[in-house]
């Protein structure tokens, strides 16, 4: 995987955002897992969801690549629908 396969065309400005700061995360591991993602459900997040994904993406890689990974416990304060459809995305995925 080298990055995004969607195309951002017929997203509106938001969703173009968090689908290009997806994969431009900074740590190549969280590029493949939270690009990954956004390529298969950006399109389809509810409003309140696309707010959960902009909050989840402003938390540091070095802090959420263990609670991705299952290596920490997610905090209660973070766990939320999307985290969770994150988690089940990862699990489906091989490096």
């Amino acid at each position: 995987m080298t990055g995004t396969k969607r195309s951002s065309e017929g997203l509106d400005i938001r969703r173009r955002k968090l689908l290009f700061r997806s994969w431009h995360r900074g740590m190549r591991e969280m590029d493949l897992i939270l690009g990954s993602f956004a390529d298969a459900e950006i399109g389809a997040l509810t409003g309140e969801e696309i707010d959960q994904y902009e909050r989840l993406l402003d938390i540091p890689d070095t802090e959420f690549l263990p609670l991705i990974t299952g290596e920490r416990p997610v905090p209660a304060d973070i766990d939320c629908a999307v985290l969770q459809k994150i988690l089940a995305s990862r699990r489906t995925m091989t490096f």
